[in-house]
């Protein structure tokens, strides 16, 4: 985001990019879970595209919803307040109207390939939504020395914790992952049957982010197919850190144009 260099103060720049980071780890978890979704309702097993819609469903519930909801109590109230940016809110607000209303259908949704339209409608919905935060409503806000861009951040990871807190004792017992032991393909060396990220695709100043949202995806015992411009180990050491043994690793290809690993989550 170019014009996070005339913000008004150090703090302000720094918090715009921790969000445009965050954005970037909740567009990749999205869109891995959509992929699986879609994976399930065309694969004919009934169970694995169950389970696929929980985990979306159960993730929008405690994640994107919440996020949305607090960034329009504190980003948007904030840019409201911006004669340049009023308009802009008003139609960021109705689109977080819709994205509860997608994930509301999704809820109600008892067919496969019903569920696998709407999620990739939220999915194509929530990228459009995020590039108006990014490209738009952030550097409207950084530029104006009266918004407090770093406290507005901290106000808006409470308020989302406080809405995810809300979402998942509302809804206990319901959306967790499941491990089908019979539909697992984890052991076998065909990597057709799992999700892939082209990582030479995403910017370098978020590929990290990317990577990482993506594989808080995965679920225990599936894996995701990692392409990546060079040998990741940097990545793979951040990893290590963020998460430590969760994840098993192994090369598939070792350049020279990428590297394909296959990036596994122990069972739980």
């Amino acid at each position: 985001m170019e014009d996070v260099v005339l913000a008004s103060t150090e703090a302000d720049a720094q918090a715009a990019e921790q969000l445009v980071t965050h954005h970037a780890e909740i567009d990749a978890t999205l869109a891995l879970k959509v992929d699986l979704v879609t994976t399930g309702a065309r694969s004919g097993q009934h169970e694995a595209a169950v389970a696929a819609r929980k985990a979306l469903l159960d993730w929008c519930r405690t994640t994107l919803v919440p996020h949305v909801m607090a960034a329009e109590a504190t980003l948007c109230r904030a840019a409201a307040g911006i004669p340049a940016g009023r308009l802009l809110v008003e139609a960021m607000v109705v689109e977080h109207r819709v994205i509860r209303d997608i994930v509301g259908q999704v809820e109600e949704s008892d067919d496969v390939l019903d569920t696998m339209v709407l999620a990739h409608s939220l999915r194509q919905l929530f990228a459009v939504h995020l590039s108006k935060v990014n490209d738009q409503l952030l550097p409207l806000v950084v530029r104006d020395p009266d918004v407090p861009v770093d406290e507005l951040l901290e106000e808006l990871r409470g308020e989302a914790a406080t809405l995810a807190e809300q979402a998942s004792e509302a809804d206990d017992g319901y959306g967790h992952p499941v491990h089908d032991e019979a539909a697992c393909s984890c052991n076998e060396r065909d990597t057709s049957a799992f999700p892939e990220l082209d990582a030479r695709a995403v910017p370098h100043a978020i590929r990290h982010a990317t990577v990482f949202g993506a594989l808080d995806a995965v679920r225990p015992g599936k894996a995701l197919v990692l392409l990546a411009p060079h040998d990741p180990i940097p990545l793979l050491r951040q990893l290590e850190g963020r998460q430590p043994g969760v994840f098993e690793v192994e090369y598939l290809q070792r350049g020279p144009e990428a590297w394909r690993l296959l990036v596994t989550r122990r069972p739980a």
